[in-house]
């Protein structure tokens, strides 16, 4: 694949992930111990794609001071930063110094293994003007479902069509590739979308415009339910990541960091990840898939099961905690069962999923 260029829609704080974004911009919420742009870093590197700009409008200075130039990821960032959410079209307008030729964009919370060196062949081999990524779903009501024609031709797109009524189940997954040509059928300093704005009018004006059909992995982690399920696909390999090797369900499914300190009678079921500087009491029974961030405490007796801590936590002697994400800094007192919530340092909500 020739060097191309990427831009990723970082957005805001993500009102739906709320209210573990409270203090970050969903990119960065840990996926097993990493910021969840990391992983999206290295899926674009592994093909080819190291030059990566990064639109951004919520705490960016958060992103910045984390990745600096993003050598240390084995890439280059370039920030682009908006005054006022500029929508998703609008933030690509908003980059257009940096853009030419064909490139990727990205919404930064999607997941997904699709093949960027297949969709670039199919985009060129359609001289098309932007592609989109489709993926199926059973239905398609909470989505914008995509029409395409049988040599895959985007025909139109429907806003979140009542299942007895939608004509299609593939919907748009997130993932484009675009020339740089489109760019004067965006807006200048005005908050536009793609959705409802740019490839309407791409078709409008007779542009080609093509669907990229895929069936492989893909979620949008979008909500505290969908953001606990990627972390617990990655753990049980239902997905791959660049950055972490595969779990296995043996002994080598126990992954610590630095300076973690185990009692000889906890009992660890993997797949069970820990970072540095966590301490595991007597008698702690640990039941994965768990991920354990940074200098995390489990006191005597406590039980762990299908979770997910962030860093500084701590769980108390003789509590159960059962599928649920825990923030960092969080306490869960003594003798506590805790099951299907997300724990934060300031209160305690249901897990939907």
């Amino acid at each position: 694949m020739p060097k191309l260029k990427a831009i990723i829609l970082v957005g805001g704080p993500g009102m739906r992930l709320r209210p573990l974004t409270e203090d970050r911009p969903k990119s960065v919420v840990p996926v097993l111990n990493l910021p969840a742009i990391e992983h999206t870093f290295a899926y674009l590197k592994q093909y080819g794609v190291e030059d990566i700009i990064l639109a951004l409008n919520y705490l960016p200075d958060v992103i910045k001071s984390y990745f600096g130039d993003g050598s240390r990821c084995g890439v280059h960032l370039t920030y682009c930063l908006e005054k006022e959410p500029m929508g998703t079209a609008g933030a690509v307008k908003n980059a257009a110094a940096y853009l030419d030729g064909s490139f990727f964009v990205m919404n930064g919370d999607i997941f997904t293994d699709l093949n960027l060196t297949e969709m670039l062949s199919f985009h060129r081999e359609k001289k098309a003007m932007a592609t989109i990524a489709l993926t199926w779903v059973d239905n398609p009501s909470a989505f914008g479902v995509v029409e395409t024609d049988s040599n895959r031709k985007v025909k139109r797109f429907i806003e979140k069509p009542p299942l007895a009524e939608a004509t299609t189940h593939w919907i748009n997954a997130g993932t484009y590739i675009l020339e740089s040509e489109m760019l004067k059928y965006i807006p200048p300093n005005q908050h536009y979308m793609f959705e409802k704005g740019l490839f309407p009018a791409l078709l409008e004006a007779g542009e080609p415009v093509y669907g990229y059909p895929y069936r492989g992995f893909w979620l949008d982690m979008g909500n505290p339910g969908a953001y606990y399920s990627i972390n617990i696909d990655l753990m049980m390999s239902k997905v791959k990541s660049p950055l972490i090797a595969p779990f296995t369900s043996d002994e080598k499914g126990i992954r610590c960091g630095a300076d973690v300190k185990i009692h000889p009678s906890a009992v660890i079921t993997p797949p069970v990840l820990m970072d540095r500087g966590c301490f595991i009491g007597k008698g702690v029974h640990l039941t994965g898939p768990v991920v354990i961030g940074r200098d995390c405490r489990l006191e005597d007796g406590a039980v762990v099961e299908n979770a997910i801590l962030w860093d500084n936590v701590i769980i108390g002697a003789d509590s159960r905690l059962a599928n649920c994400i825990v923030s960092s800094r969080a306490v869960i007192k003594a003798k506590q069962e805790v099951v299907n919530c997300i724990v934060t340092p300031a209160n305690t909500v249901p897990l939907l999923r």
